[in-house]
């Protein structure tokens, strides 16, 4: 058990750690359990450089994770499991490194220490790695760039860098103490970010960490207006969300913003017909918006490597919005349409799976809803343009319709009802498929919950 006084080495490089370190932190433990949760909020076990090491504290946060007392004995049982371990040699090991401690009043400073190793020692191996790749030539520079640049971004957020993770390690790291998380008081804090539709959040459990949701609809029916409405519900959450507009610019966003907030109509926005009432409704609404975390981008030609960049450079990013899919350019030089679109949604999920954050994309259907012969004018999932990638790579897709959106078309026009929105879920990977009835106020772009429209 105990380790050998050799120099690691990462082919022919030294590199960095520091064994007094790594002994201190789980001496710190032994002689003061109450360390663990300080040690656990600043170190993952892949931290520490010996295995031997990584072994015990994957001991330490599976009988953390359990509620179950932390000392010298609890820990060699849990090990015991390990039949590459010596329980004796175990056993005077951990008594031999908790004598070695004389307090553990600067456990958070040993932390650092061992924190700063293990991130010299992830930068040494992803510098050679990237080396490699260049010299080897098989890859595009680009390529090469983003790899390096993935990389470190999961070591600034603490992720181990192509690391394998066993079954039992990853349920006892991650999965349980997301569930506790999410079963405590503080619960709202660890869920789906909420995107103000109570029925939605109830049906999707809102927006979840690495989930693709495609909303889709034809032209006019209201996409950008209800991306905007979810952006301007997740922003006053207090989560930041950043709308990535390839057809508006961010003065047109921001005046459909404050037309919805104010309730007053567009159009005045853009005539300038505005009464003195709605001047002061503006203004309301404006020193309301100062609290809304919401940013916008309006470049026109943009790629998901740009979106990944640009959200890198900005510090604590919840959610993404991107309106629309049609109009990104893919990164790499495809034959068709549809190779690029699926090149883009494919990206696109990986992003969110990358960053960890929910990633919103607003996508144009077909005409396939229109077609004569059709009993109905409400979308399916064949009726995405492009690519069937786009119903594949999402987690959550909503189409959505409005009949009055065909009022033109219908038997009886008088009888259809301009205010009435449904969303239909078709498609939820973690839950089930539903309807969803929304209030739509086309003057003020504006979709609304039932039951706020009766308040």
């Amino acid at each position: 058990m105990a380790p050998k006084n050799k120099l690691p080495t990462f082919d022919g490089v030294d590199l960095p750690y520091s064994l007094e370190t790594e002994q201190a932190v789980i001496g710190s433990i032994l002689i003061n359990p109450e360390c663990v949760t300080v040690v656990l909020s600043h170190l993952k076990p892949d931290y520490f450089y010996l295995e031997q090491h990584r072994a015990i504290m994957d001991a330490v946060m599976i009988l953390d994770t359990l509620g179950s007392r932390i000392d010298a004995l609890t820990i060699l049982d849990k090990l015991s499991s390990n039949p590459s371990f010596d329980v004796e040699t175990g056993k005077n090991y951990l008594f031999q490194i908790a004598q070695m401690v004389p307090s553990a009043a600067n456990v958070e400073n040993y932390c650092k220490i061992v924190r700063e190793k293990y991130f010299l020692r992830s930068l040494i191996k992803i510098s050679q790695e990237t080396i490699d790749s260049a010299v080897d030539g098989g890859a595009e520079a680009e390529k090469i760039l983003d790899s390096a640049e993935q990389k470190i971004y999961d070591i600034r957020k603490g992720r181990a860098v192509g690391s394998l993770r066993k079954l039992s390690d990853v349920i006892s790291s991650e999965v349980y103490p997301n569930l506790v998380q999410i079963s405590s008081e503080n619960s709202e804090e660890f869920k789906g970010i909420p995107t103000g539709f109570s029925k939605l959040d109830e049906i999707t459990s809102g927006l979840n960490r690495s989930d693709l949701v495609l909303i889709g609809a034809r032209p006019a029916m209201g996409k950008t207006s209800f991306a905007l409405n979810i952006a301007r519900n997740v922003g006053f959450t207090g989560k930041k969300v950043i709308f990535f507009s390839l057809e508006m610019s961010n003065e047109q966003l921001a005046a459909r913003v404050l037309s919805t907030e104010a309730r007053v109509e567009s159009n005045k926005l853009r005539s300038g017909n505005i009464s003195d009432e709605e001047w002061a409704r503006l203004a309301q609404a404006t020193d309301r918006l100062t609290r809304c975390n919401l940013y916008f981008d309006d470049t026109s030609t943009i790629t998901v490597p740009d979106i990944k960049s640009k959200i890198k450079r900005t510090k604590d990013v919840d959610c993404i919005i991107i309106d629309y899919l049609g109009l990104m350019q893919s990164a790499v030089k495809k034959e068709n349409r549809v190779q690029e679109i699926t090149e883009i949604t494919r990206s696109l999920k990986m992003l969110a799976k990358d960053l960890k954050i929910p990633v919103v994309c607003c996508a144009q259907l077909s005409r396939g809803p229109e077609k004569n012969g059709k009993a109905s004018n409400r979308p399916m999932l064949s009726d995405l343009r492009d690519s069937g990638s786009i119903e594949q790579d999402a987690d959550i897709v909503m189409m959505l319709y409005r009949e009055g959106y065909y009022k033109n078309g219908a038997q009886n026009p008088d009888e259809v009802d301009m205010t009435k929105a449904d969303v239909d879920i078709a498609k939820n990977r973690h839950g089930p498929t539903d309807r969803i009835q929304l209030h739509w106020d086309g003057q003020f772009t504006l979709f609304s919950t039932l039951e706020y429209r009766d308040e």
